[in-house]
C-alpha cells in the first residue's frame, strides 16, 4: 500500500513547539532565556562576513520603512543559524525587544521557546507567529514574520529577514510583503555576485600578458581596452588619446571584423590578420565574438588579439626541416643511381682521349667534374659524416682552400686577399672545414663573374675564430637574403642551393655561428666563427 507523505500545517507545527517547550520545562510566564550568544569578537566578525547582505537588506528596508512611517515596525536579520546580526525601524520597539533580552547576537533556537526565527530556518520557509502563537506570554501582544533568504538562486541559505509589529497595527499583508523584499534581496545579490565574476573576468582577461583584448557596447563604441593592444596595433597613432569612447569601426585593421559580428552577430574567430611595421611582417591571430545579456540582446563585443610571429616562423622552420629531410632521402638514392655510371662514364672519357683527340674533350670534362661535385654535396646532405674533432690551425686549412682556386681565380681575372691577423687552433674535423671554405669560396668567386676582388680575414674575437669572406660582387635584396640556405633556393643559373645548407650545418655542428650581409651592387660578407681550442 502507497505511503501518502503529508506535509505539516503551520497550526501543527507550532502546536509540537510548545509541546517541545513544556517538556523542556521552559516558564511560558517568564521572559525568554538566550543560552547562547557571541561574544563582541564573534558578532564582528559575523557583521564583516554578512555585510554586503546587510548593504542589501538596508536599501529595500529603508525603501519599505519609508512608506510606513508611523508604524512601530522592528526589522531583524540574522543568519543561518539564527543568530540576530542587526535591527532596523522604529526606535521604541527596538528598545522594547532588547529589554526582554533580544538583542544581536543571541541566537533564536528552539531551545529559547517558540519563535518564527527558529521555525523559518528548520523548515526553510516563510512563518509567521501572531500573538498566543508565541509561547512566551511577553510576545502575545506582537506579530512576528519570518522569511528565509538564499544565495546562488536557493541553492544556500544565507539567513532569515524578520519584521515585528503590535497585534493591533499589524496588517494582514505583512507576511506577502515580506517574502517580496527576500526576493528582491535574493535578485538583487545574485546580481551582484554575476556582476563580481564578470569584474574578475574582465580583469583577467584585460591584465593578461599575451592577449591584447579590446571590449566594445552593442554600437561598436570602446567600452575597454588593455594596453597589450594598443601596443599590438600601435593605436596610438591611429586614434587620439581617450581610446576610450571612440569607435572601433575607425581602426583600419580590425574595425571591420567588429562591425561583421556587430552587424550580422556572427562569431568571427580564428583570423590571422598580418600587419606591416617598418618592414617588418608580424602575425596576428584575432577573435572577435558577441556577448548577450539574459534577454538574448547584443551587449558587449569582445575582440582578443594575440601575436603568432614565432609560432609563425617555427612553422617555417618545420617546413625547411621536412625539406631537408626529403633532400636527405632523395640525394642517398641519387649518389647510389648516379655515382657509378658517372664514374664509369668519366674512365671511358679518359680513355677514349688518350686513344683518339676527343672533340670538346675539356667541356665535356668539366661537365663530368660539375656533376660529380653535385652528387658530392648529396653525399654530405644525405648522409652526415661523423665529426672527428681535433686541434687544427684555420690558417693552414684555409692555405690549402686557396690554392685549389688561385689558379681558376687568375682565369677569371679574381684577385684573392689574404690577412691572417690572429691564426689560433680550433677543435674541427678538418675535412669538414675544408668543405666549408670551399663552398663559401665558390661561391665568391660565382658572384664576380667577370672579375673582382676576394678578401679573407683571419681574426679572433670573444673566444671564437673569425674567418671573413668578402666580394664585390653584385650583392643580394633582402628577400633573397632572407632565404639562404634553404633547400633548393638558389640565384645561379647552374646552382644547386645546398651548398650554404651545407655550411650551415657543419658549422653548427662544430658549435660556431654563420653571419651573412649583403647589399645589391656592393658586394656579400659571409663570416664564419668557430670556437677556439
Amino acid at each position: 500500500m502507497e505511503r501518502i507523505m503529508v506535509t505539516p500545517t503551520d497550526e501543527m507545527i507550532i502546536r509540537d513547539s510548545k509541546e517541545k517547550c513544556i517538556r523542556q520545562g521552559i516558564d511560558p510566564e517568564q521572559p525568554p532565556v538566550f543560552v547562547k550568544r557571541y561574544t563582541k569578537s564573534e558578532l564582528k566578525v559575523q557583521l564583516n562576513k554578512y555585510s554586503e547582505v546587510i548593504e542589501v537588506i538596508d536599501f529595500f528596508v529603508n525603501k519599505f520603512l519609508s512608506s510606513v512611517t508611523g508604524n512601530p515596525i522592528l526589522i531583524a536579520i540574522s543568519n543561518d543559524e539564527g543568530y540576530l546580526l542587526a535591527f532596523k525601524g522604529d526606535p521604541t520597539i527596538i528598545d522594547i525587544v532588547r529589554q526582554v533580552g533580544i538583542k544581536e547576537g543571541v541566537q533564536l533556537s528552539d531551545e529559547v521557546g517558540t519563535n518564527a526565527i527558529s521555525l523559518c530556518l528548520s523548515h526553510q520557509r516563510p512563518f509567521q507567529l501572531v500573538g498566543e502563537d508565541h509561547y512566551h506570554q511577553i510576545l502575545h501582544h506582537l506579530v512576528c514574520c519570518t522569511a528565509p533568504f538564499y544565495k546562488d538562486e536557493g541553492r544556500q541559505l544565507l539567513g532569515s529577514l524578520s519584521f515585528m509589529t503590535d497585534l493591533e497595527v499589524a496588517h494582514p499583508h505583512l507576511l506577502p510583503l515580506l517574502c517580496t523584499i527576500a526576493d528582491s534581496i535574493e535578485r538583487e545579490l545574485l546580481l551582484r555576485q554575476g556582476n563580481a565574476q564578470l569584474r574578475l573576468l574582465n580583469q583577467i582577461l584585460l591584465e593578461t600578458n599575451y592577449l591584447g583584448v579590446m571590449i566594445t557596447d552593442e554600437l561598436g563604441t570602446i567600452v575597454n581596452i588593455n594596453e597589450n593592444s594598443v601596443k599590438m596595433l600601435r593605436l596610438e597613432r591611429e586614434l587620439p588619446r581617450p581610446l576610450l569612447g571612440s569607435s572601433v569601426f575607425k581602426l583600419k585593421d580590425i574595425g571591420s571584423y567588429f562591425e561583421r559580428v556587430i552587424m550580422l552577430q556572427e562569431e568571427c574567430t580564428g583570423r590571422e590578420i598580418v600587419l606591416e611595421r617598418q618592414g617588418s611582417v608580424e602575425y596576428f591571430m584575432l577573435d572577435v565574438v558577441p556577448v548577450y545579456d539574459v534577454r538574448g540582446s547584443l551587449s558587449r563585443v569582445i575582440g582578443s588579439l594575440r601575436n603568432i610571429t614565432e609560432m609563425k616562423r617555427t612553422e617555417e622552420v618545420l617546413r625547411n626541416t621536412e625539406k631537408l629531410v626529403f633532400s636527405g632521402q632523395l640525394a642517398m638514392s641519387i649518389a647510389h643511381e648516379i655515382r657509378n655510371p658517372l664514374t664509369t662514364v668519366k674512365g671511358m672519357l679518359q680513355l677514349s682521349h688518350k686513344n683518339s683527340q676527343l672533340q670538346h674533350y675539356d667541356l665535356i670534362m668539366s661537365e663530368v667534374e660539375r656533376m660529380n661535385l653535385i652528387v658530392g654535396e648529396f653525399l654530405i646532405l644525405g648522409k652526415p659524416q661523423a665529426v672527428q674533432c681535433k686541434a687544427e690551425r684555420c690558417g693552414a686549412i684555409l692555405q690549402e682552400v686557396v690554392s685549389i682556386f688561385e689558379f681558376q681565380a687568375r682565369m677569371n681575372n679574381i684577385t684573392i686577399n689574404r690577412e691572417i691577423r690572429q691564426d689560433y687552433e680550433i677543435e674541427c674535423d678538418r675535412n669538414q672545414i675544408k668543405q666549408v671554405f670551399l663552398n663559401l669560396l665558390r661561391n665568391a668567386m660565382e658572384a664576380i663573374p667577370f672579375g673582382g676582388e676576394i678578401e679573407i680575414v683571419l681574426e679572433v674575437q670573444e673566444g671564437f675564430q673569425v674567418v671573413s669572406f668578402t666580394d664585390n660582387g653584385e650583392g643580394m635584396s633582402p628577400e633573397v637574403l632572407q632565404k639562404i640556405g634553404e633547400p633548393f633556393h638558389t640565384t645561379r643559373f647552374n646552382g644547386n642551393g645546398l651548398g650554404m645548407m651545407i655550411v650551415k650545418r657543419i658549422v653548427s655542428s662544430h658549435r660556431g655561428q654563420v653571419g651573412i650581409t649583403s647589399k645589391l651592387g656592393e658586394g656579400t660578407v659571409v663570416e664564419i666563427c668557430l670556437p677556439l681550442a
